[in-house]
């Protein structure tokens, strides 16, 4: 079987995850700390705050701009549905826009024409670690005053170019980043996210947040010599990421260099060997960006049916995935205002997922390829 992603996992990782174990510190504490500090020099970010998950990430990153009843949030929903149920988690609308069928980021001009005068800010999503326009976005965001929050759960490592520069994506060029290591992105520690950004009033408010509100953290308490009385200053959440998960993540981090150069080459395989099958239509990195390859989505045309070439595949051995969710489809957000969203329905109903890892062997992208190409052909 060849699974549609594989962690890169050994016995670094088990080290790393034993010695906190062992260390009698197993909540959130000095790995975590470790953790936050050298993913934002990776990133180049003043600041970085480690959390349970990506979606608590988007949750405390919409929270920390304020953004409430009333309010509306522009987003893709052509997205995994946490994107907007974080929106509705703060009581606010997600307005959904459609996407660039070229990259299946949200569309700029998409975003412009959504704009209402209750709009507070853009949630922009670098789907399957491709980068959005971001030069486009920074300047809506600047001409409206609006937050832009950057879901960038599966772009761990991808970069793009702004100003003449290449950056990686989570360097603040928007207001907050916030980051997956889900075991299908491109490093993980089991579950996790972190946040990114240059504000030191909304890192402040992320780690009060992410630990009950508790005014000071039991890291400064447990290492005082003096008796600390604690007080609880707003309703806060357990968004806690453990030291273990931290100790794994540290490991990962060196680990991503080498992650992302396999996965590119898999890419660049995948284009030499379908680039000629006019079922397909292969995905489009733009000059600037670089894309992490957390996904290598193929879009098939509209005779050839995605659900039985998915099956066809899995029969031979070949996990794959349909095309991204639309969330407009899913019946929490039945009846919600729309625009047109024809190119995100399209991209769900007609693209599918090839496995992509940095395991994967010449053997194996091969043999994704021949068979796909005898399903489709």
């Amino acid at each position: 079987m060849i699974p549609i992603a594989m962690p890169m996992l050994d016995e670094a990782e088990a080290d790393a995850a034993r010695g906190a174990v062992l260390s009698g510190w197993v909540s959130q504490g000095p790995q975590v700390a470790a953790f936050e500090r050298e993913f934002a020099a990776l990133v180049d970010a003043p600041f970085a705050c480690a959390v349970s998950n990506c979606t608590t990430a988007l949750h405390l990153a919409l929270i920390a701009a304020d953004i409430g009843p009333g309010d509306e949030v522009i987003t893709a929903s052509h997205s995994f549905i946490a994107t907007a149920n974080c929106i509705r988690y703060c009581g606010a609308t997600p307005v959904f826009v459609d996407i660039d069928p070229e990259t299946y980021n949200i569309d700029p001009d998409r975003v412009a024409e959504a704009i209402t005068p209750r709009t507070r800010g853009i949630l922009a999503i670098h789907q399957m670690g491709m980068p959005c326009d971001l030069s486009a976005l920074i300047a809506l965001a600047k001409r409206h005053d609006l937050i832009l929050i950057e879901d960038a759960a599966c772009a761990a490592g991808s970069e793009i170019r702004i100003g003449g520069q290449w950056d990686r994506i989570g360097k603040p060029h928007g207001d907050i980043a916030c980051f997956s290591f889900h075991p299908r992105k491109v490093i993980t520690t089991g579950e996790g996210g972190m946040l990114t950004t240059s504000h030191a009033t909304f890192d402040a408010k992320f780690k009060l947040l992410r630990q009950h509100g508790m005014s000071v953290p039991d890291t400064v308490r447990h290492g005082s010599a003096q008796v600390i009385f604690e007080d609880y200053v707003i309703v806060g959440y357990n968004y806690r990421m453990t030291d273990m998960q931290a100790a794994v993540g540290r490991q990962q981090i060196k680990k991503l260099p080498d992650i992302i150069a396999r996965r590119r080459a898999v890419a660049s395989r995948y284009a030499e060997l379908l680039g000629n099958i006019e079922e397909l239509r292969l995905p489009y990195e733009p000059d600037w960006a670089r894309s992490n390859w957390q996904s290598y989505c193929v879009r098939l045309y509209e005779w050839v049916d995605q659900r039985t070439v998915m099956q066809s595949l899995l029969d031979l051995g070949i996990a794959t995935r349909r095309g991204i969710m639309c969330s407009h489809r899913e019946d929490p957000y039945v009846g919600e205002k729309l625009h047109d969203l024809r190119q995100s329905e399209l991209a769900q109903d007609h693209s599918i997922l090839l496995p992509i890892y940095a395991q994967m062997t010449e053997e194996n992208v091969v043999c994704v390829a021949d068979r796909l190409r005898a399903t489709v052909c």
